[in-house]
């Protein structure tokens, strides 16, 4: 059956907009700031005047290398800055569904990022509604889902599952990125939900686990398109990620609840992550769509992609 390609949206932002994109950049605000990044995929004109995009905190201006360049501030930007993100919690004892969200800080990077991507809450919001119907009191199952974050960055992904009631287990080779995700679960008054922070290779990590016999109810990729582990492991995604993904099959319990891929970077169409975790999930029936995680510009209502997705769930 050929697949339905999707488009995302992540609507429920208000520290966060696309305010304009095009000849190779995208403007946008993240809190109170806004920055002028490149974005190789805007291949259209802005549609606003320049004067607007010299309001901008900051540019990032890129050099020779691939992910290298510096911020060029232009106004005064804190070191970090709070933003949060709406969401819905997990259930209080009598069922009732609780109202929360995410709080977390994010800052200027060298890599050009800034600690949140912001489109990728359209997976926080459909894995957050899958683990609060399955650890809902008077769902059938009953059963507490344990979920795995890989590549799981400042854990925004994370704290979402762990808000939802999930047991969450985030694996990242940075261990400025988790030492930033755990500030992040601090500051989002989550210290008491059950996340296990692991400093690894992922690759080492899901195979540790394979051979511990540990099993997920849900896992997480968000890998890049190429990368070290602590200990200088070498990860490149065209050669990893089908290596990875078959690991993982290895370690998700008989009956499991959900898988998302989001992929960055790299020209991959939607259709071949769909296929490889087709492959990885083969035999477990459920369901798989794929598509690209978009956002909508304030100015002009036109659509920038921003990573392409494959996700299986077993509903």
């Amino acid at each position: 059956m050929t697949p339905k390609i999707t488009l995302l949206f992540s609507p429920n932002w208000t520290d966060y907009e696309l305010i304009d994109s095009g000849d190779g950049q995208k403007l946008e605000r993240f809190g109170p700031y806004t920055f002028a990044r490149p974005e190789v995929q805007a291949l259209w004109k802005k549609a606003l005047p320049a004067e607007k995009w010299q309001t901008a905190h900051a540019c990032f201006e890129p050099s020779g290398e691939e992910s290298g360049g510096h911020w060029a501030l232009k106004k005064p930007v804190e070191a970090e800055w709070e933003m949060r993100y709406p969401l819905a919690g997990g259930f209080s004892r009598e069922g009732v569904p609780v109202v929360g969200g995410l709080r977390f800080t994010a800052m200027t990077t060298p890599g050009r990022h800034l600690g949140v991507f912001p489109e990728c809450a359209a997976h926080w919001d459909w894995m957050g509604e899958l683990i609060r119907k399955s650890g809902h009191p008077s769902a059938p199952s009953g059963r507490s889902v344990n979920v795995l974050n890989l590549f799981g960055y400042t854990g925004l992904a994370t704290l979402a599952a762990a808000l939802a009631g999930a047991r969450v287990t985030h694996v990242d080779a940075s261990k400025k990125s988790v030492t930033w995700a755990r500030e992040n679960q601090l500051l989002s008054g989550l210290a008491e939900k059950p996340v296990r922070w692991i400093v690894d290779d992922a690759m080492k990590f899901v195979e540790r686990e394979g051979r511990r016999g540990v099993k997920y109810d849900g896992i997480l990729l968000d890998p890049p398109k190429f990368g070290r582990g602590p200990k200088g492991e070498v990860w490149e995604l065209y050669q990893s990620l089908p290596e990875i993904l078959q690991a993982c099959r290895k370690i998700l319990n008989e009956i499991p609840l959900f898988v998302i891929l989001t992929v960055y970077a790299v020209k991959l169409p939607a259709i071949h992550a769909y296929t490889a975790l087709a492959e990885m999930m083969h035999g477990f029936g459920g369901s798989l769509e794929c598509g690209e995680l978009v956002t909508q510009e304030k100015s002009a209502n036109r659509l920038l992609s921003q990573a392409v997705y494959a996700r299986w769930c077993a509903i």
